[in-house]
């Protein structure tokens, strides 16, 4: 589905992403990990064409993304959602009206000037913020909203786009653990019911093993590890992190089992089942 070949992007002479390439052909969810300024948010960038790469090419079902332009690269950032740490919310505006800045892309320059939107586009916001527990919020300014709700308003204005990928730039950075767990909850709930494919970039090891199907390692610009959270053993962790990082097989495994990733949600509408993951992660 999404082919990344031998990717690369450099600032001012400095790599920061070096010759990576990634397969994903089913819609799955990925955790990419690795210390700060290992390449993780530009390679997200450049998968949604904020940033244009250097060298290599991106492919979606056969179509080249890298050389896409204009309107067309315009419908590729529709159909590759992006979440970020920081919301990227309109404060000031109403949650409903930020999730249907969603929209914006296929909407006339006038009607999006004048705030005006279809009923029918209104009703499906409401219905999002419904699915993410934060429906009665749709009135209030989006500054009144605690930071995991504005993350959960961001989602919603995502899921707007209807993508096929939604890429999350460290979407659990700034949260506290209880609204960081609703977050990542409400991702792997996106990709379970919608099959749309997520991919995370997340400063945690333990966070990438409990909600993720696959793990993406990155250290200095350059992909160290590309497997199953089950593979991820300490002596990966030290190559991904550093050798100087202290790392614990205990830790880690007692770590994955804190939160059950299957577990009720405060936020979350009970309505919309959960399916639990099955499958087994061994140090």
């Amino acid at each position: 589905m999404l082919r990344i070949e031998k990717l690369s992007k450099t600032f001012s002479g400095k790599i920061a992403v070096d010759n990576a390439t990634l397969d994903i052909g089913k819609p799955c969810m990925i955790g990419v990990i690795g210390r700060s300024g290992a390449g993780k948010s530009t390679l997200l960038r450049m998968i949604n064409r904020l940033e244009t790469a250097s060298s290599g090419r991106i492919l979606f079902e056969g179509r080249e993304v890298t050389q896409l332009k204009s309107r067309a690269k315009r419908a590729w950032q529709a159909q590759c959602a992006m979440i970020f740490q920081q919301f990227n919310l309109v404060p000031r505006m109403d949650v409903v009206s930020n999730v249907l800045h969603g929209t914006l892309n296929r909407r006339p320059v006038l009607a999006a000037l004048f705030n005006l939107y279809p009923a029918a586009d209104i009703h499906r916001a409401i219905d999002i913020l419904e699915r993410l527990g934060i429906a009665e919020h749709a009135a209030k300014r989006a500054e009144a909203l605690s930071g995991g709700q504005q993350q959960r308003v961001a989602i919603a204005r995502a899921l707007m786009q209807d993508p096929a990928i939604i890429l999350a730039d460290e979407p659990i950075a700034s949260l506290d653990p209880m609204n960081a767990q609703t977050v990542m909850q409400s991702l792997r709930r996106i990709h379970e019911e919608d099959g749309r494919t997520v991919i995370a970039n997340l400063h945690t090891l333990d966070t990438a093993r409990r909600y993720c199907d696959r793990v993406v390692g990155m250290r200095d610009g350059r992909i160290v590890f590309d497997g199953l959270p089950g593979q991820l053993t300490a002596g990966v962790a030290r190559e991904i992190y550093g050798a100087d990082e202290a790392f614990s097989e205990a830790a880690t495994s007692t770590a994955i089992e804190t939160l059950e990733p299957g577990g009720p949600v405060p936020g979350l509408n009970p309505a919309i089942p959960l399916a639990r993951r099955r499958a087994a992660v061994t140090a």
